[in-house]
């Protein structure tokens, strides 16, 4: 259980929208560069960690870090929520896209206000500073679909599972996974096209029982989203089919420590969402302090940097395996 700090609702009576906000007061308190952070949906163990990392790195750099939960994965609350901390005249905003495109105007409309802004997960996208990846989408993508196959011999129907269809990375990691597939190993089938389920663990294992209903013979989950692996094998453990159906993607390895141990989550790869909420604030601060993102220098939770300039992205592959024999580990480290 992660140490968190006092939580309150910012609540838009007329629109009736919520949003979880953790830290310190949301107003700035004059003295302290302010740095928040927008993130999919809060509450859920993945983001958990990363308001861990956004606080830790808040204190060592005498910041106000504070990250911001809406309570569903609804790009229209991400855009309220920008648009408070635009009101509130923070120095830095971070996102972590829901849906790219949504969020392109409420962006510019920060940048405009003189506001620097950070996007995770979102490569390419429009009006930002800087989005920095933890994970290449080919090296993440091609690693999941080259495990999948070994974990299934190579043949057999699987699904695809993503945040929603509007997630610009999952579906890159979509892509790229079904593309090795489909080279590497052509008796593999895809069940349909692909199910944005993936951040909402009652909707993926609904969806997964749907699916294994509808194909008896489906021998393989491919779940991009961190609530999407757990939901799957939820539902895998319900039928009675662990060992028989494979279940990857990246999760929280304290949420899913038990269903791997219990042969009904495979495993996959991830990244630290806690590193991930260190650079956020890394970043946010060098932009603040003025300093110039170069190619060749390193950055801390990055190590050494050689971003895209014209498109605004700094990508580095640091994937974590998780396992039966590494999950406890990263569990203990509070992921």
């Amino acid at each position: 259980m992660f140490a968190m700090t006092t939580r309150r609702a910012l609540m838009a009576a007329a629109a009736g929208l919520a949003f979880a906000v953790a830290g310190p007061a949301f107003a700035q308190d004059g003295k302290k560069p302010t740095i928040g952070v927008v993130v999919k949906i809060g509450g859920i163990p993945w983001f958990n960690a990363m308001e861990v990392g956004i606080k830790k790195k808040s204190e060592e750099l005498g910041v106000n870090g504070f990250m911001i939960g809406p309570t569903s994965a609804d790009p229209a609350l991400q855009v309220r929520a920008v648009e408070d901390l635009i009101a509130q005249g923070v120095d830095v905003i971070g996102v972590v896209p829901n849906d790219a495109q949504v969020l392109e105007p409420v962006l510019a409309r920060a940048m405009k206000a003189g506001i620097k802004v950070i996007t995770h997960e979102s490569p390419k996208q429009e009006n930002v500073d800087w989005d920095f990846e933890l994970a290449s989408v080919q090296g993440f993508g091609e690693a999941y679909g080259k495990q999948l196959a070994e974990k299934m011999g190579g043949k057999g129907k699987y699904a695809v599972f993503v945040g929603s269809l509007t997630v610009p990375l999952h579906n890159a990691w979509a892509d790229a996974a079904i593309a090795y597939l489909k080279k590497n190993n052509p008796e593999m089938e895809l069940v349909g096209d692909r199910y944005g389920v993936a951040e909402d663990v009652d909707a993926s294992r609904r969806t997964a029982l749907d699916l294994m209903r509808a194909h008896p013979d489906l021998k393989g989950f491919l779940a991009f989203g961190s609530q999407g692996p757990i939901g799957a094998a939820r539902a895998v453990e319900e039928r009675r089919m662990g060992g028989k159906i494979v279940v990857l993607g990246p999760f929280s390895p304290g949420q899913g420590r038990k269903l791997v141990h219990d042969g009904i989550l495979t495993g996959g790869y991830m990244w630290n969402p806690m590193q991930a909420g260190e650079v956020f604030v890394t970043l946010g601060k060098m932009l603040i302090d003025g300093k110039e993102i170069k190619d060749g220098m390193e950055i801390e939770g990055l190590g050494t940097i050689h971003p895209d300039m014209e498109g605004k992205d700094i990508i580095v592959d640091q994937l974590v395996n998780i396992n039966d024999e590494t999950v406890d580990k990263l569990a203990e480290m509070g992921l």
